[in-house]
């Protein structure tokens, strides 16, 4: 019995996402990643961990610039952490002819490679994530759906050595949506870092 239990766990722990990108080809609304971006979003996330314990939680003010002559947008991420730490991110991301994205930042290994089909976007990366005074090489398999009023919801799921480590969860809303800015966070001192996993 305890062989059996312990077999269930493994598979628990290492199995592969069941939802494949084609299978959104036809929602609504439509994500055109590129537009939703465009200037401030705003963003509130937690991170569990594979017990399901909510280990941290954020918020993230993003600045979204599309270049169309070069196919990018730049996308930067101010981080403030319930602990009180700061962090920024800069996405580089490439959008392709096939409703495919590339993207890079400092901690990425290689290239994201994402696909939109309808109104879901998956992300699928290698990053160095920061842990403590060193980091981890950690994988992510990283969704986003676009819902009907505008809020973007994002769930990613984050493994090492193929073993689950936890589960990261944000909503986003483009400022428009809002009465005004929610808080401020870019004009604040941040390092280029990643957010961490305690």
């Amino acid at each position: 019995m305890l062989r059996i239990l312990m077999l269930m766990s493994f598979f628990v722990l290492t199995g592969c996402s069941a939802m494949n990108i084609d299978d959104f080809s036809n929602r609504e609304p439509r994500l055109v990643l590129e537009d939703y971006f465009q200037g401030k979003t705003y963003a509130w996330g937690m991170f569990e961990d594979r017990f399901g314990e909510v280990r941290r939680q954020f918020k993230v003010e993003i600045d979204g610039r599309w270049d169309p002559a070069s196919r990018t947008l730049t996308l930067d991420e101010y981080f403030l952490y319930d602990d009180g730490e700061r962090d920024k991110r800069t996405w580089v991301i490439t959008k392709h002819d096939d409703n495919r994205y590339t993207g890079t930042f400092a901690e990425v290994v290689g290239e994201a490679e994402g696909q939109v089909r309808g109104n879901a976007l998956n992300w699928v990366y290698t990053m160095d994530l920061k842990v403590g005074d060193g980091s981890w090489r950690v994988k992510f398999d990283d969704w986003m759906f676009l819902q009907p009023d505008g809020v973007m919801i994002n769930k990613a799921t984050v493994k090492k050595w193929g073993f689950e480590l936890g589960q990261v969860t944000l909503f986003f809303t483009p400022q428009p949506m809002l009465k005004g800015a929610p808080f401020t966070l870019s004009g604040a001192a941040t390092e280029q870092a990643e957010p961490s996993v305690p």
